[in-house]
């Protein structure tokens, strides 16, 4: 009786070994695979404000996203039963960077094309208006002297209590220092202010490649649009997605707030693409499975920048929508198909 009880406790135990394991496979063990899929459709209303903004939408504008996720094996498998998933090597998508300067990259770019988007429609709205740096922002940390000390996605707020205005003028102030020398730089990380104390390192000059003082980080300038005019300034909240293809959509948004009447008509409008302050719409990536998001959340109208508007059309037609695409290349493309339709009367 006692050896039947040992066996059983060895099998049970090995079963929870085994079952163990093949959790950990299956869900923890990490792969060099993304699986891309259809993200979301979201209103872009309540992501912007605009002061003095015309009240008058009953549509809606929608910016599309793709879901990218890092596989386990179980998402690997499930992937094979979804006609809208789409695996690819992590290092298509990564490159040479790691997953944190990706995603930092990432938010940089989302920041940007919230300026062009203002921009754009500023002119198209004849807003007169300026540019401004707003903060630097740190896209990688090469030197492992001050990896400790810096984060990608960091934002440098102040240098010996100083504010540096844009690249030149943090280097013109880290001039003043030598090489080797500890500087006090207070960060925002996470929506979070630091302190740290940062040893100044060599860096080469890009165009005399002399050796000077820095911080041994990669940085970016961060633009902010202020109106001329007084009560139209605008501004964002927390998109919490990254990438620049939200700026056409934006930019529409943006637009119909700062014109008086309903550049919705009542219609549920979704759409991809960038933006410049000229407003030129530029290509994206995965338009495939933002056609799919765009659909479920009922769209009437999706517009697509040209250069992807023969793969949209193949999804959209594979999934048999009866959502409109509209190929756009420029803002004006898009605000002229807007004021031609009809209201819907609720």
């Amino acid at each position: 009786m006692r050896q039947q009880k040992r066996r059983v406790g060895i099998r049970a135990t090995a079963y929870l070994f085994t079952f163990v394991v093949i959790l950990y496979v299956a869900v923890f063990m990490n792969t060099p695979y993304i699986v891309y899929q259809p993200g979301s459709a979201s209103e872009v209303a309540p992501m912007i404000k605009v002061e003095n903004a015309d009240p008058e939408e009953q549509g809606t504008f929608m910016m599309t996203t793709v879901s990218a996720s890092y596989a386990n094996v179980a998402l690997l498998v499930a992937s094979v039963f979804n006609s809208n998933a789409e695996v690819v090597l992590k290092e298509t998508r990564l490159q040479d960077k790691t997953e944190q300067e990706y995603a930092a990259e990432q938010v940089f770019y989302m920041n940007s094309s919230q300026s062009y988007a203002v921009q754009a429609a500023y002119h198209a709205a004849d807003v007169p208006y300026e540019d401004v740096v707003d903060y630097l922002y740190v896209f990688s940390v090469p030197d492992a002297t001050n990896q400790g000390q810096f984060k990608p996605g960091d934002k440098i707020i102040s240098v010996k209590g100083q504010h540096a205005a844009d690249p030149a003028a943090l280097s013109a102030l880290l001039s003043a220092y030598k090489i080797g020398d500890t500087v006090e730089v207070v960060l925002q990380r996470e929506g979070k202010e630091i302190t740290e104390q940062v040893k100044l390192v060599e860096v080469k000059d890009k165009e005399t490649s002399a050796g000077r003082p820095g911080f041994g980080v990669v940085i970016g300038a961060v633009q902010k649009v202020e109106p001329k005019e007084k009560g139209k300034g605008v501004s964002f909240v927390d998109t919490n997605v990254g990438g620049p293809s939200a700026g056409l959509m934006f930019t529409m948004e943006i637009y119909n707030r700062l014109t008086p009447g309903d550049l919705t008509k009542g219609h549920r409008v979704a759409g991809t693409g960038t933006i410049d302050a000229e407003g030129n719409v530029g290509a994206i990536g995965g338009v495939k499975h933002k056609i799919v998001a765009a659909d479920r959340k009922g769209a009437e109208f999706f517009f697509v920048p040209v250069k992807n508007y023969e793969e949209a059309k193949a999804k959209a037609d594979q999934i048999g929508t009866d959502m409109k695409l509209i190929p756009v290349s420029t803002l004006s493309d898009a605000l002229k198909y807007m004021e031609e339709q009809p209201v819907i009367k609720s």
